[in-house]
């Protein structure tokens, strides 16, 4: 049995615009894929990986999220922040969840499958001391715009608003918060790209690696190719796949 992960926020409340009637009304985390919702597949995962305690911080349609999860899956408690009724932004997400997550915490987008060991990130991160964490993946412009640098430690830039053709590294999808860093940036900062960008400019942003490509279901084509892939994956396989800080 792997050792319990610290609480996960799992950002859950985007609109999924690009995905057009879709999500017209189904709640993005609650797209069928591979014959279950999406988040189904990622809860399994993460339990897989040892998380006990998750909150799911959600938006549009939350209140269909909250009903047809509820309040465990695959022995994980799970708690709701909601938003309200205009958009606060992923990191405005966090901080309404603050009081639910602890002093140190994970945060994942909830339309990502990423296969790394989520338990290495945490210990790795936790021994490291810095207040913050980013898995990187090798990019190469192959799966998005490469938007990272990383010296096999730190993440030395990150720019998700204005990339350029030195960054060779993507942000993976997997992270880790504390207060402190949190406390870094102003309150009234929306976006934890902004955060992760302040914190890499002043060397307090760990990287680890991540080796395997994550899916994901933002777009059409995403959507389909994560169907195509977890079709795939036993109900009892965490599928994940190693990586490191260096």
């Amino acid at each position: 049995m792997p050792e319990p992960l610290p609480t996960v926020c799992i950002l859950a409340g985007g609109l999924g615009t690009r995905l057009g009637e879709t999500v017209r009304d189904t709640p993005k985390p609650l797209l069928e894929v591979a014959g279950e919702p999406f988040l189904i597949h990622q809860l399994r995962l993460l339990s897989s990986h040892g998380a006990r305690e998750a909150v799911l911080c959600v938006g549009y349609l939350g209140e269909l999220i909250e009903q047809r999860i509820g309040p465990e899956q695959f022995g994980i408690s799970l708690r709701y922040s909601y938003d309200g009724p205009t958009p606060i932004g992923t990191l405005g997400a966090v901080r309404k969840a603050a009081p639910l997550l602890g002093d140190r915490f994970l945060v994942l987008y909830g339309d990502t499958y990423l296969r790394i060991n989520y338990g290495d990130v945490s210990t790795a991160w936790i021994a490291s001391g810095l207040p913050a964490v980013m898995t990187v993946l090798r990019n190469e412009g192959r799966w998005d715009t490469s938007n990272a640098t990383f010296d096999g430690t730190l993440v030395t830039r990150y720019d998700k608003r204005g990339p350029d053709p030195s960054m060779h590294w993507i942000d993976y999808g997997l992270g880790g918060l504390s207060r402190e860093a949190i406390d870094l940036v102003e309150d009234r900062t929306p976006d934890l790209a902004d955060l992760y960008h302040q914190l890499s400019l002043i060397d307090r942003l760990m990287g680890y690696q991540a080796f395997a490509r994550f899916y994901e279901i933002g777009t059409p084509g995403s959507l389909a190719e994560a169907n195509r892939f977890l079709a795939t994956v036993r109900p009892d396989a965490s599928h994940s796949e190693g990586g490191g800080s260096g």
